[in-house]
């Protein structure tokens, strides 16, 4: 299949794999890349920059197929330091980098200024515009179904996708609800040139997490996910568990800091919930597409299925258009 985003990153199917955390790992992005997508490592799993050196080079003996790292800013008192993130990155001769969250413009300069190709992951089209003008290849437009923040604007994909494509020169990739050949097929209707996907991956068999969380997504239906931090205005959409409906209930109260919620929220918590197979233990991130998983296949199998099952879809709809 190919598109604009096919041939700028050098893969044969137009689909990448979202920068999970504690996910994007080697094994996850060399599966995927080997599969004709694009997989992602995400350099904030790693717990410092030389780590994420040895992650790259880890990636680089699983496959000799482009990948690329995910650059994740987030807000914080004590931020991790990003710019030796970016320096390790760039040498290690990464030539595709993803960035997300808040003012990412001295990053990208100093990737453009690399050599790397870069991707813009935004919930706004006035973010995407931002980015636009901050010389990136591409945006990924995360609609309101997607996992982890979807902003705070609540804007489907239906939407957002082709606004994205009506107001942006550079190709659009859709992201969020994204998990079969039906949405690949819609998302390329819509005028996208390509799907990010980050739930459905975790549902495979060489996502680096226990089965029983895997199997935990199997199992969910598209009712199955919380919104939490919505009135901390920092919205999350993650698994329906245990603990994610505390924290909705804790909020519900009214008047809730994030001083009530840290103890459930921790990141190590819903670590050693991936690692220990124990769903109820910690947050799971999770898009409202775990309604459409239905199994756990291997990377391979699901790309190739998901292709084609869009180009079925799409001569189905071309026929109906004749």
């Amino acid at each position: 299949m190919k598109t604009r985003i096919t041939e700028m990153l050098g893969i044969r199917y137009p689909i990448i794999q979202g920068g999970m955390m504690w996910v994007g790992r080697a094994e996850m992005a060399a599966a995927v890349s080997n599969a004709g997508g694009l997989g992602i490592l995400t350099a904030l799993t790693q717990p410092t920059p030389e780590d994420l050196a040895r992650e790259i080079e880890r990636c680089r003996q699983l496959t000799d197929q482009p990948f690329g790292v995910n650059l994740t800013l987030l807000p914080s008192i004590n931020p991790p330091p990003y710019a030796r993130y970016l320096d390790v990155i760039i040498e290690s001769g990464v030539k595709i980098l993803e960035t997300a969250g808040n003012n990412p413009g001295e990053h990208i300069a100093r990737a453009k200024a690399a050599g790397l190709k870069v991707i813009h992951k935004c919930v706004a089209i006035r973010h995407a515009l931002k980015a636009q003008s901050l010389g990136v290849d591409a945006v990924s437009i995360d609609g309101f179904e997607c996992a982890g923040h979807p902003g705070e604007d609540d804007v489907p994909g239906l939407v957002l996708i082709p606004q994205a494509v009506r107001k942006l020169k550079i190709p659009v990739i859709a992201s969020g609800g994204i998990a079969d050949g039906r949405g690949l097929a819609a998302a390329l209707a819509l005028g996208a040139e390509g799907v990010n996907m980050g739930t459905r991956f975790c549902a495979t068999l060489e996502a680096p997490i226990h089965v029983n969380i895997k199997q935990a997504l199997v199992n969910s239906s598209e009712r199955d996910t919380n919104l939490i931090f919505r009135t901390l205005h920092n919205t999350a959409r993650v698994l329906k568990n245990a603990i994610s409906d505390e924290v909705v209930s804790i909020e519900r109260k009214g008047g809730a800091q994030f001083e009530d919620i840290r103890h459930l929220v921790a990141g190590a918590r819903g670590r050693a919930a991936l690692e220990a197979g124990q769903p109820d233990d910690g947050i799971v991130t999770a898009g409202q597409c775990v309604g459409l998983i239905d199994d756990i296949p291997s990377c391979a199998e699901l790309l190739e299925r998901m292709v084609a099952e869009c180009r079925t879809h799409l001569q189905t709809a071309q026929r109906w258009a004749n």
